[in-house]
Formats: structure tokens, sequence, C-alpha cells
């Protein structure tokens, strides 16, 4: 009898840390701070939801650094990006994981990203190393669990014991609010939201390791912003170029480019979104070299206050499926003077990324700063 009394102490005891140990928050206006363009609080499809559109609701009092989240979000076949924000130390700086339900099984189904400076770079951080296919349940609610550890990050969908997609997290852990989002254009329910701060053990984490680009130029020099229509009036280029400000440097990530979202905030109220990244080059003779380069949204490039190229790289502007991901997917002739050699590449941005990489076919002969 004592043995049992033991017994049955220690399992009500276990439960009873398990149950302090995962909260449930309503999805109500008391735990929670909406700002959408729309919402509702109903019961639907047997659960107390939250139905929301354009916007975020942030939970409040409540910050987080490791642990699980796990929430219900009945998905539908419109676009829409339903998923959760957490670690956000301000507005504007996060980690995310979101799902796009109109693309069930496709390689670009969902989507962990950072936030940086209010930007979220999925044109740079993409591909299996932060997404993967998943054949979405229109009739049903659907259950993600995201799992937070470190730098590291996992989500189980549908109860499923292993893990279906495991990435690596860029911002440095740092406590923040979690917010889930209203689901883009359409809108999503939700439901069923619990934290649990103790539960951090990792299953089978495995990434994918995306191969760096070789022979990148591996920093960008970052101006400050201005107005994208001030490129149009080209007599005013090289006033354009010596009345700007520099930041400093950026690094190219994932070895693929450098996000200018790093150095500049993008939205701050007025009608700047473009910067100039520039390079140094140093060439041992008068010689033309092919510079091969990538950008997000837009690009001039300026050789020397001469303007040599314009070109869109925007999400949808080559087709209806065109993503405007990061790579090197142009390229031009430098007809460089020997010496020292000025290439700017203006870079305007929209959304999805603020990117700028590029590389010389055969550096050989020139030096880059």
């Amino acid at each position: 009898m004592m043995i049992r009394a033991i017994s049955i102490l220690i399992l009500s005891t276990f439960l009873s840390f398990n149950i302090y140990a995962q909260q449930k928050f309503p999805l109500d206006t008391v735990q929670w701070e909406i700002n959408a363009q729309s919402y509702v609080l109903e019961n639907y499809k047997g659960k107390d939801a939250l139905y929301m559109q354009r916007g975020m609701a942030s939970l409040k009092d409540v910050t987080f650094l490791n642990g699980t989240i796990e929430f219900d979000v009945f998905l539908t076949e419109r676009q829409g990006f339903p998923g959760v924000r957490f670690r956000a130390v301000d507005a504007n700086n996060m980690e995310s994981f979101y799902i796009r339900a109109h693309l069930p099984g496709k390689p670009d189904a969902n989507q962990g990203t950072p936030v940086i400076n209010g930007l979220s770079p999925w044109q740079l951080y993409f591909g299996p190393s932060y997404s993967v296919p998943y054949d979405y349940n229109y009739d049903d609610w659907t259950h993600v669990k995201l799992v937070v550890n470190g730098k590291r990050a996992q989500v189980f969908f549908d109860y499923s014991e292993k893990p279906h997609l495991c990435w690596n997290l860029v911002r440095e852990p740092k406590e923040g609010r979690i917010a889930i989002s209203g689901g883009g254009p359409n809108p999503m329910h939700y439901a069923n939201f619990t934290i649990d701060k103790t539960a951090t053990q990792l299953v089978d984490f495995k990434v994918h390791e995306r191969k760096p680009i070789d022979g990148l130029v591996p920093a960008w020099e970052i101006s400050d912003k201005f107005e994208e229509t001030q490129l149009d009036n080209l007599a005013n280029i090289k006033g354009l170029i010596t009345s700007r400000k520099w930041l400093g440097k950026v690094q190219i990530e994932e070895g693929t480019a450098a996000n200018i979202a790093r150095k500049v905030l993008l939205r701050d109220g007025t009608k700047k979104n473009t910067v100039f990244a520039k390079l140094e080059i140093n060439s041992d003779k008068e010689q033309t070299k092919l510079f091969e380069f990538g950008y997000s949204d837009r690009a001039v490039a300026i050789l020397n206050d001469q303007p040599i190229y314009k070109g869109n790289n925007r999400w949808r502007s080559r087709d209806y499926r065109y993503l405007g991901t990061i790579g090197l997917f142009d390229a031009v002739y430098l007809n460089l003077k020997k010496g020292k050699n000025i290439l700017l590449l203006a870079v305007s941005e929209d959304f999805g990324g603020w990117l700028v990489t590029g590389k010389f076919t055969d550096p050989s002969g020139v030096v880059v700063n």
C-alpha cells in the first residue's frame, strides 16, 4: 500500500508539473492584443477560435526564449500565410515560421525565416534549409508544433513523432514576445494555443546544408537611403552619389548574398527604398571583366559614375510563379581602367529581401576592397 501511495503521489506530481509547465492561452482580447484589418472570436468546427485577416495578435505580458509552441489552424486553399512569430525583441526583429496555405506539396509550402529590421528575407533564406513540402488538409484542423532551443528550431505537423522541418535560427537567441499572424490576404482560424517553456528537447535534428557560391565578393559597403525615382535623372547621378553617407560593410550570408536590411531600416514612413552597394575594384591594367551578380528587388549598375545596367528581379516580375530569390542570374561586362574603379549597385526593395551579391568569373588582375 505504501509503494502504491508513493507511486500515485509521484504520478500526480508529474502530471501537475506538466499541466503547470504547459500553459494554454485562450484566444481572446484578455490574453491577446489584436491589431488586424478584421477579426472574429467564435466557435468554429468545435473549437473556440480566432478568425483574423491581415494583422497580428500578440500575447500580452508573455515572453519566450526556448520551449514548445503549439496551435491549431484551419487552412483553406486560398492564398494565405498563417504562422507564429517568436523572440520578438521589438516590432522589427524576431524569428518566424509561417505556412503558405495555397501551396500544398510544393517545395515552398512553408517558411522558417528571421525578421530583420522589419523585413522577412525569404528570398535569401529559401529552399530545403528553410521549407519543406507538405500536403495540407483543408477539411479539418492542422496541428502545428514548434520546438525552439538555442539557435535551432523544428516543426511537426499533425502530431507527427518526427519533425517535418529543422532549421538553424539566424538571430542570436534573445527572449521576446510571441504573436500569430493574420493569414495575409485571406483570413484563417486559430485555436488551442499553448506554450511549454520546459519542453526544449529537439528530436532527430537534421538540417539541409546549402552549398555556398564560390568566389563571391565577401562584403559590400552600404549607403544611406534615397528615393528610387532619383535614379531617373541621369544628369543627377554623380550628385546623388557624392551626397550619400556610408554606413559600413555588410557581409555575405548563407554563402549567397549580403542582407542590406542588416544596416538599413526600409519602412520608416518615407518613400526612400534604395541604397548604393559599393565595391572598390583595383585593376592592374585597362581591361574588360565579366561580373556576375544578383539583387533584390531592382538594381541600376553604375561604373565610375556611368550607368551601365538596369534590371528587375522582383517577385513575379518574370512570370506569375517567379519568386525573385537571390542568385547570380545577371551579368555585365565591366570596362575597367587601370587603378581604382568604383562599382555601385543602386538596389531598391519592396519586400522579401533587400539583397546584393556578385563575383568575377575570372578574378585575375583585379583586387576588390
